[in-house]
């Protein structure tokens, strides 16, 4: 059993899981060892909570209706993702300090846009400079907790970092598997933070073929797979930035809110967190504008949603500087399709020259070194603007999802 010494313990009494669904045949299996993978029919499963009892809590005199007296609860716990307790798995934190990342108004971008209400959320502030700590905080949190000692998984670089050090934290043995191309610092990161990295040719879609055959079936491998999706719980960790941004605008939600797209998690997640907002009456049925951003040379999300399919097929040849958009297939691709539908969004490609162009631009004008896939949202920002597709007055969240320094080698 990996050791649980110096894991903070000191947080409000988790959310009661009262089983994990599969959204397209609706099976259920408990939470619980052994740790859940994907349902037998292949799809990823969901986490379902009991949430009546902060439904039931009554509101402060005199509050704004949908804040509730949990958003006054909340107000005087420590910053971080295990603020939201009572919406995750309830296990023993493996944590570096991961969350509540800033939420910065853009005023000089937005002049320059016409906008009067931008703000960039900027997740680079995270442990290993990345939103997958997110994801991974929660993710090896329960696989620790339920007896897993040896953790895998194919990345483009970000996630296999984030692993890497949650891993090491929790005394773990990592094992990553990154494709060809994947910039040298996150290599470099990840060997440093003791993980074993193994370099495929090809696309993460290769990496991760490779990693299943080097390293055989996990259910008799003994290694537990934490792929995009293929376990619940990065999910999970990535549904916070949902429950943040309601924070920091005071109670309420964006009108417009543009995410890169790769395996898709974090746009999931937090349509999992409006819902489950929506069960405890903090919000209605108000959501918002969800828009996926990918890159020119690895679109499918953007051709799917195009062309009104309610799946996406596999990208071929995949080619994008953004290798965290460098991604040609999602497990989670129906749920990210439904999420656009439903919110009156959109997907939108931009090309790698334009991506580069406002990462510096947003660095040089708002002091965020973003990442190529930040630059992307804010690239894909000015295609809504030309074609006046946001309000000048809405208010406008857009994701820089990690550091710029990371791919400068």
């Amino acid at each position: 059993m990996p050791t649980q010494e110096g894991l903070s313990t000191a947080r409000p009494r988790g959310g009661r899981i009262t089983g994990l669904e599969c959204p397209r045949c609706r099976r259920t299996r408990p939470f619980g060892p052994p740790p859940a993978t994907l349902c037998s029919c292949g799809t990823p499963l969901l986490a379902r909570y009991h949430l009546d009892d902060l439904r039931d809590e009554p509101r402060p005199a005199g509050s704004r209706p949908g804040a509730g007296s949990w958003f006054f609860k909340i107000a005087g716990r420590p910053p971080g993702l295990w603020r939201y307790a009572e919406f995750l798995p309830d296990v023993p934190p493996v944590t570096l300090g991961e969350g509540s990342t800033p939420l910065l108004p853009a005023r000089r971008l937005g002049a320059e846009l016409g906008l009067s209400r931008l703000h960039i959320k900027d997740e680079a502030v995270n442990p290993t400079g990345s939103f997958k700590a997110r994801g991974m905080a929660v993710a090896v949190s329960v696989a620790a907790a339920q007896g897993v000692t040896v953790v895998a998984a194919p990345s483009a670089g970000n996630a296999g970092s984030a692993l890497a050090a949650y891993g090491a934290r929790a005394g773990l043995e990592v094992r990553l598997f990154l494709p060809e191309g994947t910039p040298a610092p996150f290599l470099a990161e990840a060997r440093r933070l003791g993980a074993s990295v193994t370099v495929v040719p090809g696309s993460i879609a290769d990496a991760g073929r490779r990693m299943r055959e080097s390293l055989g079936p996990a259910d008799r491998g003994g290694w537990f797979d934490m792929s995009t999706l293929r376990e619940p719980f990065r999910l999970e960790g990535k549904k916070t930035m949902g429950f943040e941004l309601y924070e920091q605008l005071g109670g309420r939600l964006p009108d417009v809110i543009l995410y890169p797209t790769g395996g898709g998690t974090g746009l999931i997640g937090m349509w999992k967190a409006f819902e489950e907002m929506q069960a405890v009456g903090w919000i209605g049925e108000e959501r918002p504008r969800m828009i996926s951003v990918q890159a020119a040379g690895c679109a499918p999300i953007v051709r799917a949603f195009r062309e009104g399919r309610g799946t996406a097929e596999t990208w071929q040849d995949p080619r994008t500087r953004a290798s965290g958009l460098r991604v040609p297939a999602s497990l989670g691709d129906f749920l990210i399709l439904d999420a656009l539908r439903a919110s009156k969004g959109e997907a939108i490609a931009v090309d790698d020259d334009a991506l580069a162009a406002d990462a510096r631009r947003m660095a040089a004008m708002e002091g965020v070194d973003a990442c190529p896939e930040g630059g992307a949202c804010l690239a894909a920002l000015r295609t809504l603007v030309v074609g006046g597709r946001v309000g000048r007055e809405e208010a406008i969240v857009l994701f820089n999802t990690g550091t710029g320094l990371k791919y400068d080698a």
